[in-house]
């Protein structure tokens, strides 16, 4: 059999199992994948997932068909040949077509990345100055939360409530929020897991990152940067509530937390205090 009935064999075995397999992978298993659906910004990262199956799955098939393909076709049936093969000289056509197919590729995949980050950052920590803001929401301006990390717990200030820190995280639903993530002590990140959220938490630092809230759901939030002894201990379940709900909440947290809010330095983005002996 002539090269090019190999080629059109393994071709059109890497056509049927693409044409089976790639449906199946976007329609079924991408959609599933973490983080899932809690915010807009989570949704955006499945439909990256799902476009990054869609391009991988014919890829992975088109190397394992002709890996299973050349296994059975050009092993050695005569045991008594000789081990090693005839020599391999290349071929400029293959060569070109995979540079060109290759290339273009990583051409899409760079600039399909580059216009989702810009379209709502993604959930991802952008530093004090971010290029991703989201423009003119639908839900009004966002509402600034501040994520204090520190050795081993966050907290929650609202500087539009008048800079209560609060020990839990409550956020209305359909709202952009506007995370300014830092830390008083050592590196920490902040992750809140549904909801598509990963940002550093340094000293010093206003890390800002934004999400977009869905309907009402509880979410993980985890630090995931080793950050001391404890460091596996330091978690906690938020919650995205109704604007009712939310409203009640932060109005009870306020009355609660009066008296410390009263003690606490005036609200800033570099929410720095003075440094106290921690352990770790």
């Amino acid at each position: 059999m002539s090269s090019r009935e190999h080629f059109r064999r393994v071709t059109l075995i890497w056509l049927a199992c693409s044409v089976v397999a790639t449906p199946l992978v976007v329609i079924f298993f991408a959609p599933i994948v973490p983080p899932g659906q809690g915010s807009v910004q989570a949704s955006g990262q499945v439909l990256d997932d799902t476009v990054l199956f869609g391009l991988s799955t014919p890829i992975a098939l088109a190397v394992l068909v002709f890996f299973l393909y050349a296994l059975v076709s050009f092993r050695e049936r005569d045991p008594a040949a000789v081990l090693e093969g005839p020599a391999v000289r290349g071929h400029s056509g293959v060569q070109i077509w995979w540079i060109a197919v290759t290339g273009a590729i990583v051409l899409f995949l760079a600039g399909y990345g580059s216009y989702r980050l810009l379209i709502d950052g993604s959930g991802g920590g952008q530093g004090p100055n971010p290029i991703a803001a989201p423009g003119n929401p639908k839900s009004g301006p966002p509402l600034q939360v501040q994520v204090i990390a520190q050795q081993w717990e966050f907290t929650y200030r609202f500087p539009s409530y008048g800079g209560v820190e609060t020990a839990h995280l409550e956020l209305p639903a359909h709202r952009l929020i506007e995370f300014h993530v830092t830390s008083l002590d050592v590196i920490h990140s902040f992750w809140a897991y549904q909801l598509g959220v990963k940002a550093d938490a340094n000293p010093s630092v206003d890390n800002i990152a934004y999400v977009e809230t869905r309907g009402p759901r509880s979410f993980d939030i985890h630090c995931v940067e080793l950050c001391g002894v404890w460091h596996g201990y330091m978690f906690d379940t938020g919650h995205v509530v109704s604007d009712s709900q939310f409203t009640s909440w932060i109005t009870q947290q306020r009355q609660r937390f009066a008296p410390i809010t009263k003690s606490l330095d005036p609200y800033a983005k570099q929410y720095f205090p003075d440094p106290q002996r921690r352990g770790g």
